[in-house]
């Protein structure tokens, strides 16, 4: 169990209301910030090894050159003896084990030259030189698209390769997706972009930028009722406006955003429905999947799998390792896809007009891959050799990557699993609360339907009592008022507006525990009032009764 501890306040926090309405807690200071995704752990043993990396490197620059502070740039022949030799020297450097032991599983499994592997991690911890490639690392890319098959395909991988694009987080490598297809004629003003709501904040205000001009469309998951829980489910009626081929493309947070219920991962039913569009109505659909929390899920398997010649896979590291300030992200895009299919079928002067943009790249620009595109368009194309992630950036997201691959990374997985699971049993042992969980929820995030379980415990009429008097933003901010617990309403992700959604990644144990108390005091309150209108029709469902929520 993670320590408790209080978080400083913040001096301006400002919790925003759902449904196009604005609240606010002005000049507020919060103890607790229930509502940020930032993790509070970190995986510590692969960033021993990259800063063990670091000092191997220096030892390789001060062997070329020495002078005051000054050194040269390491050598690549011999490289790989003179790192053994290292590790042998230096058995007691914290992380020189883990990084010794990364190096021998990747020689082993992509049989590497070990000089030409070694130099490359120690030229990009180094980073003394641009990005080159400019798309990714030779041997980087080899090691993400191992960690990623094992991650996200398992034991289903697609047939052939995916190529990669190192970018400085999801978000970027999203921006990045939507530039280069608006840049490429692939989309444009006007066009449909289908959104599997709820869904993750930023996709939602995508569309609405003037620099796109999309025209939304929302594949909304409903709500039923098992057990008196609500569970979240994608209607066939709702997948089946995915095969109107004026919807160009989906954006997909799978597992779920912001939690993986209430924005399920979608099942086998809805994945063989979206394949089954793909082949008859809508054989050009572009998907946009974003598996970040896909390491949380057990036997996860992501949609460009299952559809990958349609598919851009869009990942980061920052949930899984905590290591959101490192910006560490990757595109995926299969090598036979659809979307270079498009760009060889547009019009002539519309090529003509991209071999022109691309020109300084290659001397048959018509032929570069939509991929190294994106590269390009990522940066004004000209000064090209700016474009990708940095070389440190790469070397820890290839330790990240080889430290997963290894018993101690999967060690490391359930670990960060019992974590967020255990903090959603306090969060709800607080509150006296239920959730559906089928196995796939990845527990980094929680969205609780307030109404829905002011209905459950307290009857229908409570819940239109609430519905009536009270705006939906009223609960989180009287839970930002009364207690200094700050968490967003979950109407910004396209859910519920009578929702508040709790980061259990950011929490610790205790704080979840006292987090969930602190809404069932909120609650309260309203049963309180309500007790006392002159409306009110029935006995009263009491608060503390055993099975009672909130």
């Amino acid at each position: 169990m993670a320590p408790s501890g209080e978080r400083p306040a913040a001096p301006r926090t400002r919790v925003g209301a759902c449904g196009g309405r604005t609240s606010a807690v002005s000049e507020s200071s919060f103890s607790l910030s229930a509502g940020r995704g930032n993790p509070n752990w970190t995986a510590t043993g692969p960033r021993e090894a990259f800063h063990a990396l670091g000092y191997f490197a220096l030892d390789e620059s001060r062997r070329v050159w020495t002078a005051d502070n000054l050194g040269g740039m390491p050598e690549r022949r011999g490289i790989g003896e003179r790192f053994d030799s290292w590790v042998r020297r230096h058995p007691q450097l914290p992380g020189v084990e883990l990084l010794a032991a990364c190096v021998q599983y990747a020689l082993a499994r992509w049989a590497f030259d070990k000089d030409e592997f070694v130099h490359e991690l120690a030229d990009a911890v180094t980073g003394d030189t641009y990005p080159a490639p400019g798309r990714m690392l030779t041997h980087a890319e080899h090691i993400v698209r191992g960690y990623l098959g094992f991650e996200m395909f398992g034991t289903r991988p697609p047939k052939g390769d995916m190529s990669l694009f190192a970018t400085e987080g999801a978000a970027a490598a999203m921006c990045y997706v939507f530039d280069s297809l608006v840049k490429n004629g692939i989309l444009a003003e006007g066009d449909k972009v289908a959104l599997m709501a709820p869904v993750f904040t930023p996709y939602v205000e995508v569309p609405e930028l003037d620099a796109y001009g999309f025209e939304a469309v929302e594949v909304r998951a409903s709500r039923s009722a098992e057990t008196g829980v609500r569970q979240w489910h994608y209607p066939r009626e709702e997948i089946a406006k995915l095969a109107d081929p004026a919807v160009r493309l989906v954006c997909v947070v799978s597992p779920g955003a912001p939690d993986g219920g209430p924005s399920p991962a979608p099942g086998d039913r809805v994945v063989e429905q979206i394949k089954e569009i793909v082949a008859t109505s809508n054989p050009r659909l572009l998907i946009v999947t974003d598996d970040v929390y896909g390491t949380f899920v057990p036997g996860f398997h992501s949609p460009a799998a299952d559809v990958p010649r349609n598919t851009l896979l869009v990942y980061s590291y920052s949930k899984h390792f905590g290591c959101t300030g490192w910006r560490l992200g990757v595109i995926g895009l299969h090598d036979d896809n659809v979307i270079d299919e498009m760009i060889a079928d547009l019009p002539q002067e519309r090529k003509d007009r991209l071999a022109r943009r691309y020109r300084s790249l290659t001397p048959e620009p018509e032929k570069l891959r939509f991929i190294d595109r994106l590269v390009a368009d990522s940066r004004p194309v000209a000064p090209r050799h700016t474009a990708g992630l940095s070389l440190p950036q790469q070397a820890m997201m290839v330790l990240f990557s080889l430290f997963d691959l290894l018993e101690e990374g999967q060690a490391y997985k359930e670990r960060i699993r019992r974590i967020v699971r255990q903090r959603l049993d306090l969060l709800l042992e607080g509150a006296r609360m239920q959730t559906a969980d089928d196995g796939r929820r990845p527990g980094h995030y929680v969205e609780l339907d307030l109404l829905a379980e002011a209905e459950r415990v307290h009857g229908k009429e409570f819940a239109e009592f609430l519905e009536k008097t009270y705006d939906p933003a009223d609960p989180v901010l009287r839970l930002a008022a009364l207690t200094s617990v700050a968490a967003p309403p979950g109407g910004g992700s396209d859910g519920p507006e009578w929702s508040v959604r709790i980061s259990l990644a950011d929490l610790d144990d205790l704080d979840c525990l006292k987090t969930g108390h602190h809404l069932r005091e909120v609650f309260r309150e309203y049963v309180a009032e309500w007790t006392r209108t002159p409306s009110r029709r029935g006995p009263a469902g009491e608060a503390g009764h055993p099975g009672a929520a909130l």
